[in-house]
């Protein structure tokens, strides 16, 4: 049983298509297919259920924590009922995402997206101190091609993309931003809250982006594309307010000396005497210098706003769900995860003309994968067979016998190891037995 380092648990097809896909294989008959099909509606019915107890357990812990809120709680939480409602919900949480097949992303590799350049030209920097909890999973690591535009030029570039990400952060009380310079009011998120994302397709540069406490800045570059021109702008005005700088710089030697040096200021004291021309000169340097200060400061937010604009359009298309949002996604998706695994486990243990060990299994699965779907996938093979043998049920192994029924799993080990499952008609009874009795009353 092969492990690797680069390769994915998740199986990139429905399990309705990995049933017919299955079938394709014409190793069962009308019948047995039948019976198969049967199989998986009953077991899908029955991890449906299964998880939805993990649904309401994670609505239930997020209820405090829910920024978008809209229903009334009368509920009161002290600190230790929402350390300990925090603490459940991210355990169910991580648990839902293992199951989906989503990996974890470090912190490392979130502060290199920060410090390596995005396709958004920007500079950006994530306060990773305002975060009392922070869960970033990925789902699908695959290689794709962009068109960026450079200039006048538009070129191509090879860029690797997430194809699902998942973030989970919940901020710190409000005492911690207290002493910050962004002002309570205009926080972009709730100190205290749980804030939850789903994206597709993102690229693995620009995951800081997706962070709503993200500060951005122009980099290096555009500075210096906008600073020139600036600089050349501010010369030129320079030239042009020369006289009238000389002028009020005569007036006030004037009024301090009683006298003008002329050698230094090239100015009439006649020009100085009379106070008209010198409050105009004045006046029109102030409406001068005021208009190309604000005509900068302008063409800097028209800039500023232009990036933001871009981001927010392609984060737009990009965002799948928010906050509760999320949670029927993600629980849907370790549905039918759980499934396909032990739909393909014991589709090849039923039909395998060996027996079959653990490492065997793997390596065959993931082999039949390659060569269908032309997938290479790193098969869940030990938590699949757990599953697997959880499933219990009690049956008449023996149709004749009035024997009390025997509980039985639907897969077991021999003394050498090897795999064994029940036939379709007894695989059939079990998983119909155990979602008979998913509902028990006394």
């Amino acid at each position: 049983m092969a492990i690797y380092q680069n390769r994915e648990a998740f199986i990139p097809y429905t399990r309705k298509a990995l049933i017919d896909l299955c079938l394709l294989d014409n190793k069962l008959t009308i019948n047995q297919q039948k019976q198969f099909r049967e199989f998986c509606q009953i077991l899908a019915a029955y991890y449906h259920f299964k998880f939805h107890s993990y649904l309401e357990n994670i609505k239930q812990n997020y209820t405090p924590f829910n920024p978008d809120a809209d229903v009334s709680n009368q509920t009161k939480y002290d600190l230790s009922d929402k350390a300990k409602m925090t603490e459940n919900l991210i355990k169910d949480f991580t648990t839902i995402l293992q199951k989906a097949n989503y990996y974890p992303l470090s912190k490392g590799v979130l502060r290199r997206a920060l410090t390596d350049d995005s396709l958004f030209d920007l500079k950006t920097e994530v306060d990773f101190t305002d975060f009392e909890e922070m869960l970033c999973y990925c789902q699908g690591d695959i290689q794709d091609k962009i068109t960026i535009k450079k200039f006048w030029q538009t070129k191509e570039k090879k860029v690797d993309i997430f194809e699902k990400v998942i973030l989970l952060i919940k901020f710190k009380e409000e005492r911690h931003f207290a002493n910050k310079p962004t002002p309570k009011e205009e926080l972009s998120f709730k100190p205290g809250c749980i804030y939850i994302y789903l994206y597709k397709n993102l690229s693995k540069l620009d995951i800081e982006f997706i962070f709503p406490n993200v500060e951005m800045s122009m980099n290096w570059k555009d500075r210096l594309l906008f600073g020139i021109p600036a600089i050349g702008a501010g010369v030129s005005l320079l030239v042009k307010i020369l006289p009238q700088l000389l002028l009020i710089i005569g007036v006030i030697l004037y009024v301090i000396l009683g006298d003008i040096p002329t050698s230094v200021v090239p100015v009439r004291e006649e020009e100085i005497r009379d106070v008209t021309p010198v409050l105009v000169t004045t006046l029109s340097l102030l409406v001068t210098l005021g208009g190309f200060a604000f005509k900068q400061y302008t063409s800097y937010k028209s800039k500023q706003i232009k990036f933001q604009k871009n981001i927010t359009e392609t984060l737009f298309f990009r965002n799948m769900a928010n906050n509760a949002g999320v949670f029927q996604f993600l629980i849907d998706s370790a549905e039918e995860e759980e499934c396909k695994e032990i739909i393909l486990v014991y589709y090849h243990l039923l039909t395998s003309t060996t027996s079959l060990n653990l490492e065997q299994l793997d390596d065959h699965i993931e082999a039949w994968m390659e060569e269908r779907i032309g997938k290479k996938i790193d098969f869940n093979i030990e938590k699949t067979i757990k599953n697997l043998q959880s499933i219990r049920g009690k049956i008449k192994l023996n149709p004749e016998d009035t024997t009390e029924l025997t509980e039985v799993p639907l897969l077991k080990q021999d003394e050498q190891e090897y795999l064994q499952v029940l036939s379709l008609d007894q695989a059939v009874k079990v998983i119909d037995y155990v979602w008979d009795s998913a509902f028990q009353y006394v």
